[in-house]
Order: C-alpha cells, then structure tokens, then sequence
C-alpha cells in the first residue's frame, strides 16, 4: 500500500471516527449552551441564600464534623471536616490531605508508603478529586465561603434563583452556579458554568436527598442529561 493510500485511509478512518462527536457536540451545544445570566447583587441575593441554607438546616451541617462518601463507586472520602482534613482513596491509592499543613500529607499505594517527586502529582490529584467531588455532596452549604459572590436572577417564570461564582479556592476559580429552588427554598436542581465543561449552562438535579446520623441533607444521586452521579456509603457524625 502506497503512503498515498495510507494517508487515505488513515483520513477516512479519523473522520469516521470523529465526525459523530463532532456533530454530537454540535447539537448538544446548540441545544444546551446558554450565557450566563446576570444576577443583582446585595441584599435580596443574601436573603436568598440564608432561605436555601434554612431548608436545608444549616445548623446540622454546622455540627457535623465527619463526612464519608463514595462518589461514582470511584473515588471514596473520609472527611474529618472539623479537622479539615481528608482520607481519599482511589484504586489502589490512598492520600492522606491536611488543608492546614501541606507537610503533612502523605501518600499511600497497596499500604505502603509513596516518598519522592511521585507524591506531589497524586497529591494534587487527591486534591482535585476532593475540590470536585464533595462540591456534589455539600456544594448548596457552600454559598458563605470567603470568596463568593452571590446574585439573584429572576427566571422567565418570574421565580428568584440564586447565582453564586467562587473568585477563590477549589481547583477551577471563577466558576459560577445558578441554583433553582423548589417552593420552600431547598435546591432542585443548579445550571453550571464551569471551566472543565465545554458547554455552558448544562442542568443538574439536586432532588435525591437523604437525611443523615447528624441531620444534615446530603443528596444520594445527580442527573446530569443522560448521565447518573451516583453518591454512596454516606457516614456522618458530631
């Protein structure tokens, strides 16, 4: 076969491939992809705010000082919230993170020890792994953290929602959420702008809740289009 032929071939098969994903996120993109909105700061969008964390009972979240989840039956958590510190587990992996004192984590594979240049790119994935998976689990009791700034859009149906963007912290600053609340101020769903997904405005759910040991609402699954984010083995305790 002459490098002519190949290069044919090769073209066809690439464009085989690639043309159906393409015209996926083509229409994906046009159907979904939306601006983000803009949102009036001040006191309404506080008042809002309080009115979802009251829903959800803000206090029992407060008084919880241990969460353990398994997020996607991929990644597992033991977060000592209290302690601010965490256990994250991955295939054969185990990174213990202190949010206080950096020197202190350390790095585990098969239970023994990691020492090295290897340590820093497992814990800054241990890290990333974290920042995302428990803003799914305790995302809606972050809406105070230093650094965010919340807004209130009014929806086409004239109901109040809540914009919220993080300037700082977690791994992806500048990403903003628009929550949508149900009649009493709990959170149904949210529409993210984020850095990692490619179109913007894409809805979750926010409505499989399950109440814990310590009364704190944690949801248990998220339907993101025709994906499930599955959120299992929920422990927490005082």
């Amino acid at each position: 076969m002459n490098t002519k032929k190949i290069l044919k071939v090769t073209t066809g098969i690439i464009i085989f491939l690639t043309l159906p994903t393409l015209l996926l996120y083509g229409f994906l993109y046009y159907k979904y992809n939306e601006d983000l909105p803009t949102g009036v700061p001040g006191e309404q969008a506080d008042t809002l705010a309080y009115r979802m964390l009251n829903a959800l009972d803000y206090h029992a979240y407060n008084v919880t000082d241990y969460i353990e989840w398994t997020f996607k039956k991929r990644h597992h958590f033991k977060w000592n919230k209290a302690g601010n510190t965490c256990e994250v587990y991955w295939k054969d992996y185990k990174v213990n993170l202190d949010f206080n004192d950096a020197s202190n984590n350390t790095v585990f594979k098969s239970e023994v020890q990691v020492t090295g240049e290897d340590t820093t790119e497992l814990i800054q994935k241990a890290i990333g792994l974290f920042n995302n998976d428990s803003f799914w689990v305790v995302g809606p009791y972050k809406v105070f953290d230093k650094g965010v700034k919340r807004s209130i859009v009014t929806l086409e149906n004239d109901e109040k929602a809540l914009l919220v963007t993080y300037t700082a912290g977690g791994s992806t600053p500048g990403d903003s959420y628009l929550w949508l609340l149900d009649e009493d101020g709990k959170p149904k769903s949210f529409k993210m702008w984020t850095s990692i997904l490619p179109i913007d405005g894409l809805e979750a759910s926010w409505s499989d809740w399950t109440t814990t040991e310590t009364g704190v609402q944690l949801p248990t699954f998220h339907k993101l289009m025709v994906l499930g984010l599955e959120i299992t083995d929920i422990k927490t305790s005082k």
